[in-house]
């Protein structure tokens, strides 16, 4: 297959014209490097390398101006605008930039189309006074401001061209105007010939530059363009080239280089349609594998999406053994990035201590955790131990060692606002990083570290030039305006192997094999976008590009690829929601209805293959080592909690009582209800616990009301350990508590009025042997029931629960449903349970009463326990005896034969 490059070396080498005294023009410098590789094999002889420039060098040359970044192009900026800005009017740098950088945009396309700025600019006034409608006939200062603002455009425009001139620099339109006005200076130095090669979309500064140089026969330019889309008027791949063919002045006199022949001819296209980008990515992989290293040599995989690279790579088959990637790889997406994002996000805010998680996500952090494992895991063990929410500088360093200090003092020492301090740290984390990390461990680590090194160096520099980037919030900016930029360039064989790149990086070249990731709307083509101060018809009116003209630049592209293509694949995203998402690219559709009948059209969706999972309850055999442990502890005592979990799911009392695995300890930000529970019955405890054996008094309650706020604090200094109580939702459960108190000695003090209390036992320990003559070990039951009382007589046993309990919940209907359904009888389990171990521990006399008395259902009073006939029966027993603890201890005994069973194993329950 011949590249159009070559067809157009051999026409100038068969004209024979000077290759090496002849200057070429290109998209980019990768199609420059292509021309030479192209050259190389053309020429039978050896010759000089022709000059060959991409179009920005070009221009550069022509003006005699050096360009510079958009960053620079804003700090250029901003100064201009405090010169012509009286003080009281400035914006400070941070607001400036939210609008400066769409300006600087439309200033670009101004110049790069030549339009005369003053009277552009008062036009564009006029219509935001015409747009902006108010009542009154006096304007407000809000709105003479505003239109203030549209009012000074010319000069912010002029002052900042001026200011870039007068250092023989600009941003890229400026160059170009520049260019196009020096471009008869320009002419007269010239003797050689200026061949352009590969161009579409020509701005104004390129088409006066192009028919200039033409016009006087020190030019020619070649239309990469085949006559199928020339002749089809209404097609957006030619709608540039053909206005130039029709409106230049110069192809009134000479028959303009087009004449391509390729599209017509046979070709094999396939569009798939693959769900994800990961689907894509693995599909590419397949279509890879199939392919001989010949055929690889000549193929071209072009990505719609720069988000694609890594997966691609990551799914690239071995075959594929040589691989030139011209994309580069985004600084953004090294692995170390993420830190230095995070450590910006957390010094942008002024308090004085660091958020827990803030600080664990620094020290935890992939890039740290080979020099601060230890250390970092310690520390992280303390803050989950101690319930530390806020941390300060001092209380972070004190837990590392003298060698660690410096690199967390870097990462968390006060910058306050202070960009100087904060650059320094990072180049103190960069140099621990590098000092620390084995080179023939991690070539790419440090690869990625240099290039943050250069990159806060640029930052510096631009600090120390510009007095703007004062705050951190301002010098973030920055950071992700340069980092959107910045690529790690792979290293590789240009000409070998398979060739990985973007559709900007494809202009000028050309390929057997193509395949084309991404063809989605909003990819290719791009779309709409809003980044411009100019509306929609002022552009139209002054031939400005708007996205119209932006959707042909990429039409042009795509087909351009597929001229001399003889085997396409295009791939796009089948997924409708989600991130990512997109319907199939018009492309395709056009493809499909102006199918050439040459074309072998397929379109083909591909799912992948998920298979069915099936939901399998698990379970474990219990060998040897897991009786061992269930006789140890069944000998030293299930718990009502331990039974009852296994009621509710017998996997999670395996992991629990017989692994010993307990959830993970977590910092409680936000006090849990198990720490208010606790709260609530330790601090009754040692309301009670000196009464025992005593009857209650109304003194006895009046003291302790006098006594919560003070017990409160204390307990949930005990409890909840460095978490604060002061602010948040924290406050509002610490409130709570007191209220639970105090709701609750109230219902005492109205108890006395007609009750006689006398306290029996508070937090008592308890334990029962439990006989079972199938099992031939011991067998105990153990808890700590939270109080027992006698009432006018009556022995009650009671439970605390700060959380609702309703009175069902304490009923019973049938004894044998007690162990089979723990979220309707678990609680009746529970208060069974303490009361049977009263009875065999302290010789209780039957019958007696127990249940539960809940924190947030007060006004129900004791909920007593109860044994219904029938379901919806209206009277229950309330009074405990033998026969219900008879009744009671069957069910308890088939429950722990179960458990101690070994042919029964630990089944998994849906819950």
């Amino acid at each position: 297959m011949a590249s159009y490059i070559q067809e157009v070396l051999k026409e100038l080498i068969s004209s024979n014209q000077n290759i090496s005294e002849t200057i070429f023009i290109l998209p980019s410098k990768r199609a420059g490097s292509f021309l030479l590789k192209e050259l190389s094999t053309l020429s039978d002889k050896s010759i000089f390398a022709p000059k060959i420039y991409s179009i920005e060098e070009f221009t550069e040359t022509v003006s005699g101006l050096h360009g510079i970044d958009n960053t620079t192009s804003l700090f250029e900026f901003y100064t201009v605008y405090k010169k012509l800005t009286p003080n009281e009017e400035q914006e400070d740098f941070e607001t400036f930039i939210t609008w400066a950088q769409s300006l600087i945009h439309d200033f670009n396309e101004i110049d790069r189309y030549l339009i005369d700025y003053k009277n552009f600019f008062d036009y564009l006034a006029d219509i935001q006074d015409i747009n902006h409608w108010y009542v009154k006939k006096e304007k407000t200062k809000l709105i003479k401001n505003y239109l203030a603002f549209w009012h000074k455009l010319p000069e912010y425009y002029k002052a900042l061209a001026n200011a870039l001139l007068a250092n023989n620099s600009g941003y890229q339109g400026l160059i170009y105007r520049a260019a196009s006005e020096k471009i008869e200076a320009y002419s007269k130095t010239q003797t050689r010939q200026h061949v352009f090669i590969g161009f579409n979309a020509l701005n104004a500064s390129e088409q006066k530059i192009v028919q200039y140089l033409m016009e006087q026969n020190l030019a020619e330019i070649y239309w990469d363009l085949d006559e199928v889309f020339l002749k089809d008027r209404h097609h957006d791949a030619s709608l540039f080239i053909n206005q130039y063919l029709k409106n230049w002045p110069i192809y009134q006199q000479k028959t303009p280089k087009t004449g391509v022949k390729e599209y017509a001819k046979p070709k094999e296209i396939a569009l798939t349609g693959i769900p994800k980008n990961i689907g894509q990515a693995k599909y590419l992989g397949e279509l890879l594998a199939s392919l001989d290293e010949e055929t690889l040599q000549e193929t071209a995989v072009v990505l719609g999406e720069e988000d694609l690279l890594l997966p691609i790579l990551n799914s690239l088959p071995p075959n594929v053994k040589d691989l030139n990637i011209t994309m580069g790889f985004p600084l953004k997406n090294a692995p170390i990035a993420s830190l230095f994002d995070k450590l910006f996000q957390i010094h942008q805010n002024s308090a004085e201590k660091f958020y827990y998680k803030d600080v664990i996500s620094i020290i935890n952090h992939p890039s740290l955790q080979e020099f601060l494992g230890v250390s970092s895991s310690k520390f992280i063990d303390k803050i989950q131990t101690e319930n530390i929410v806020n941390l300060s500088e001092t209380e972070i360093t004190a837990e590392f060692s003298s060698d660690e200090k410096e690199l967390i003092a870097a990462c968390f020492k006060d910058w306050s606002n202070n960009s100087e301090i904060a650059l320094q740290s990072f180049q103190q984390i960069i140099n621990f990083i590098k000092t620390h990390l084995k080179e023939e461990k991690d070539v790419l680590g440090l690869e990625f570290l240099y290039h943050f090194h250069v990159l806060f160096n640029k930052l510096r520099n631009l600090y120390e030039s510009y007095p703007y980037l004062q705050t951190i919030k301002s010098l973030y900016q920055f950071y992700k305006e340069i980092m959107s930029t910045e690529s790690l360039d792979f290293q590789g064989r240009p000409f070998k192997g398979l060739q990985l790149m973007g559709m900007l990086e494809s202009r000028a070249l050309d390929f057997k094999n193509i395949i084309i990731c991404s063809v989605n709307e909003g990819v290719l083509p791009s779309g709409k976008s809003g980044n411009s101060f100019i509306p929609y018809d002022l552009k139209q009116t002054y031939k400005l590009p708007t996205y119209k003209e932006k959707d042909a630049v990429y039409t042009y592209h795509f087909y351009r690829l597929l001229q001399r293509a003889e085997n396409v694949h295009l791939l796009y995203n089948t997924e409708s929601s989600g991130l990512n998402s997109g319907e199939k690219s018009r492309f395709l559709t056009q493809l499909e209805i102006e199918k050439q009948p040459a074309h072998k059209l397929t379109h083909t969706m591909v799912s992948p293959l998920v298979p069915a999972i099936k939901t399998q309850l698990r379970e474990v055999k219990k060998t040897p080592e897991i009786m061992a442990q269930i006789k140890a502890l069944a000998g030293y005592g299930f718990s009502p909690s331990a039974l009852t979990s296994y009621i509710r799911n017998p996997l999670d009392f395996y992991r629990q009582y017989i692994l010993g695995v307990r959830d993970k300890e977590e910092v409680e930000e936000t006090v849990a209800y198990n720490t208010l529970g606790t709260v609530i019955h330790d601090s009754l405890e040692n309301f009670y616990k000196p009464l025992e054996n005593k009857f209650i008094s109304e003194e006895d309650i009046k003291n302790f009301k006098s006594r919560i706020n003070k017990e409160v604090e204390a307990q949930f200094q005990k409890t909840y350990g460095s978490g604060p109580v002061n602010r948040g939702k924290n406050l509002l459960i610490y409130e709570v508590a007191k209220r639970y108190l105090t709701n609750f000695l109230n219902l005492e003090l109205d108890r006395l009025k007609t009750d006689e209390i006398k306290i029996l036992s508070i937090e008592e320990k308890l334990k029962q042997e439990i006989e079972i003559r199938e099992l031939d070990f011991p067998v105990a039951i153990r808890g700590k029931v939270d109080r027992v009382e006698n009432t006018n007589g009556i022995t009650r046993i009671i439970d605390y629960k700060t959380g609702k309990v309703l009175q069902s919940e304490v009923e019973i209907v049938a004894w044998e449903e007690l162990t089979s359904d723990y979220k309707k009888y678990g609680k009746s389990f529970q208060i069974l349970a303490y009361t049977s171990m009263m009875e065999g521990q302290k010789n209780l006399e039957l019958p007696v009463e127990a249940g539960i008395i809940s924190f947030k259902n007060l006004k129900n009073g004791f909920l007593k326990f109860g044994k219904k006939d029938k379901p919806r029966a209206s009277s229950k027993e309330t009074a405990i005896n033998k026969e219900t603890l008879n009744a009671f201890h069957l069910e308890l005994k088939k429950l722990i034969i179960e458990i101690c069973n070994p042919e029964i194993p630990f089944r998994e329950k849906e819950i």
